[in-house]
């Protein structure tokens, strides 16, 4: 089945589950990467494009060096799309890539890993910046323009780790287990990342209510 097969694939709506769906499409997405179909990557740039910005600067926390590895997941996906096998959704294998992309260029510069970075100082945390918002997530849709600032200053506030994980789960909708394919983390890890980095976002977002009610 080609990707363009696969986008019309919606036999009626009480005939296939949504996980069919997206395994229909996720082999679909597969077959046409291996096979270098003309126009599947355009098609995949549109969709993700808003999706693997935003994990990419909450990442690295610079604009111009996200943009710089936004390039080069798209050229990775491009280069190594055989590798795809269609087994897991199109966008736990992408941002697998810019996960490790990430770790690469961190390495360079500093010899260490993004789970190193945990350790380390609050001057090495990234400054507040614009977060890419052109594709709205669900959380994005139930919550107001200054509801969305708050929590996204103080998801920055976070070491990258638990930021990390708060970001795949809530603004990207992965499951846990997607999650710890793209972190390459144990389920219990991930779980231990995502609960700690809620408990230290309450505070932070409660401290934020409490400054704007005394202005």
């Amino acid at each position: 089945m080609t990707f363009a097969a696969a986008k019309s694939y919606l036999a009626p709506a009480a005939a296939i589950t949504l996980d069919e769906q997206a395994r229909q499409e996720s082999l679909a997405v597969a077959h046409g990467l291996k096979h270098r179909e003309a126009g599947l990557l355009d098609v995949l740039i549109v969709r993700y494009q808003h999706r693997l910005m935003r994990y990419l600067l909450y990442l690295t926390g610079n604009r111009e060096l996200a943009e710089d590895l936004f390039q080069e997941v798209w050229m990775r996906v491009l280069v190594r799309g055989g590798q795809f096998n269609g087994r897991a959704r199109f966008e736990t294998w992408l941002f697998t890539i810019a996960r490790n992309l990430v770790i690469d260029q961190r390495r360079k510069r500093t010899l260490c890993s993004l789970d190193e970075l945990v350790e380390g100082n609050e001057d090495d945390r990234p400054m507040s910046f614009e977060i890419a918002d052109d594709e709205p997530t669900p959380f994005d849709k139930v919550a107001n323009l200054q509801d969305r600032e708050r929590i996204a200053a103080a998801l920055l506030t976070l070491d990258t780790l638990h930021r990390e994980v708060l970001v795949l789960r809530f603004h990207e909708e992965l499951s846990l287990e997607e999650i710890a394919k793209v972190t390459r983390a144990p389920l219990s890890t991930v779980k231990s990342r995502l609960y700690r980095g809620l408990a230290m976002l309450k505070p932070r977002l409660e401290a934020d209510v409490c400054l704007a009610g005394a202005l």
